[in-house]
């Protein structure tokens, strides 16, 4: 049996933007605040900033040795890069808190050494192996130990463990034979059994998970005028610790067009694991360009005045300069006890919130839609539940201040607090539970920073999904350089 996965650092997600703000006018809905002195940021955290400065002069296939290591033993799920973040740096500490290192900052070279070994070990187990299937035309790594039954299919190759619990299918589609958009309509389709926990749809890529009552899939595909080529796994619910990390891993190293892909990036995520100075073995596989941003996203934030922006204080906690879609923005109020922030940027684009506050408490169980960040700095509309103060939902890395709408399509609250390391599987994370700012507070911060909230929007005949939509020309992505 593998070793167990455990997922500790933050990720951006394998797959980016799920629904674009949309640059807008503004409209009519809430009115300009006064003025407030500016309060200044929290510092930087200094355990951070050192082992950054630690990490970065490493060479670069240490660095990205270290990534692919860290994958390999259940600690970091998300791209391999070679650049330092907060995901690289939660990894690295749980790590080696459980190789029982008390005192854990950035490893020093015998503790990196067994991070690498730990990786090599692991990857060797499964017999990790990055190639191309000529069948597919693709380049994907397979773990070629619990996967060893391989046969041909129609555009691909399919691979399976010996019990059928785990399968790794790859698949092409010429131009004539698909798109994108039928292959994303077809596999989010409603089904009986099926249900699916995230999906994520861009030009150029697709990514969807999903469950039955007894097994997990994740599903990834990619556009290009050659044509979508893809893969899709496949496992039992019961395997999940253990293959969740092979899916991390498999993700990681797929290039779904090597022909046409750029020779400068960097090497396939689950080539690096050598030790300085050792040769990576056997020919390099370029990848395309990572899937990530070079900001971090903080939070979310929603356009209730020309230029102002509320969020939750939470998102501001590291971020001494935040950003407002692009624009520099200048932190006006900030109340912790409550939980809220307001922001200035003039500059930023979006209509203002046009959107009734609503006047009484969240029944447990309701049914909720929230506005949240997609882990790449877009914005995603998921559906939730309520738990009184809480919310149930699959939030994305980025959600702090995610806006929450009732039935009603009136603003329930804020997501008070996203954390800075989320458990996630193969890049997304699951339905969990978080602290809400109640739309009333919000209402009454907002009223004593000289904000009134104006007419809502007529709505009548509108579905909750199409007000959620278009509320989100009045979210933003909050980001910190």
């Amino acid at each position: 049996m593998m070793q167990r996965a455990r997922f500790a650092g933050a990720a951006a997600a394998l797959a980016l933007l799920v629904l674009p703000v949309q640059a807008q006018e503004p409209t009519q809905g809430l009115g300009r605040p006064a003025q407030a002195p500016a309060r200044a940021a929290p510092a930087a955290d200094p355990a951070f900033e050192a082992a950054k400065a630690a990490f970065e002069p490493l060479p670069e296939a240490e660095r990205k040795g270290l990534q692919d290591a860290l994958v390999w033993t259940g600690d970091y799920n998300s791209v391999i890069t070679g650049t330092f973040g907060r995901r690289t740096y939660d990894a690295l500490l749980s790590y080696q808190k459980r190789a029982g290192n008390s005192a854990p900052g950035f490893p020093d070279a015998r503790m990196r050494a067994a991070i690498l070994a730990a990786g090599d070990t692991a990857r060797k187990a499964a017999r990790f192996t990055v190639k191309p299937d000529p069948a597919s035309g693709i380049v994907i790594g397979v773990p070629e130990r619990p996967l060893a039954k391989r046969s041909p299919q129609a555009g691909g190759t399919r691979w399976q463990s010996g019990d059928g619990r785990v399968t790794l299918d790859t698949k092409s589609f010429a131009p004539e034979e698909t798109t994108l958009d039928a292959l994303f309509a077809r596999i989010t389709a409603p089904g009986a059994d099926r249900k699916v926990t995230y999906k994520i749809k861009r030009p150029d890529f697709l990514v969807v998970t999903g469950e039955t009552a007894t097994g997990k899939s994740y599903i990834r595909y990619a556009a290009a005028p050659g044509g979508v080529r893809g893969f899709t796994i496949g496992y039992d619910k019961a395997l999940g610790p253990d293959v969740d990390r092979l899916v991390i891993a498999i993700a990681n190293s797929f290039v779904p067009f090597p022909e046409t892909a750029d020779a400068a990036p960097a090497e396939v995520a689950a080539r690096p694991g050598a030790t300085p100075g050792r040769p990576l073995p056997g020919p390099a596989v370029r990848a395309l360009p990572p899937l990530i941003r070079a900001a971090t996203n903080v939070g979310i934030g929603l356009i209730v005045a020309p230029g102002r922006v509320l969020t939750s204080s939470s998102a501001l906690e590291a971020c001494a300069a935040p950003r407002i879609a692009g624009v520099a923005a200048r932190i006006v109020k900030v109340d912790a006890g409550r939980g809220l922030a307001l922001l200035e940027a003039a500059g930023a684009k979006g209509r203002v919130a046009a959107l009734a506050v609503r006047g009484s408490a969240l029944a447990p169980g309701e049914a909720l839609v929230v506005l949240g960040g997609d882990g790449g700095g877009g914005i995603a509309v998921s559906s939730g539940q309520s738990g009184g103060d809480r919310l149930s939902a699959p939030l994305q890395p980025g959600s702090s201040g995610a806006v929450v709408l009732d039935r009603n399509a009136a603003l329930a609250g804020l997501v008070s607090r996203y954390p800075s390391a989320p458990r996630l599987v193969a890049g997304v994370a699951p339905p969990m539970s978080y602290p809400l700012v109640d739309g009333r507070v919000t209402l009454a911060f907002l009223t004593e920073n000289g904000i009134s909230p104006g007419a809502a929007m007529d709505r009548s005949g509108a579905t909750l999904g199409a007000v959620a939509s278009g509320a989100a020309g009045s979210v933003v992505g909050l980001t910190c350089p």
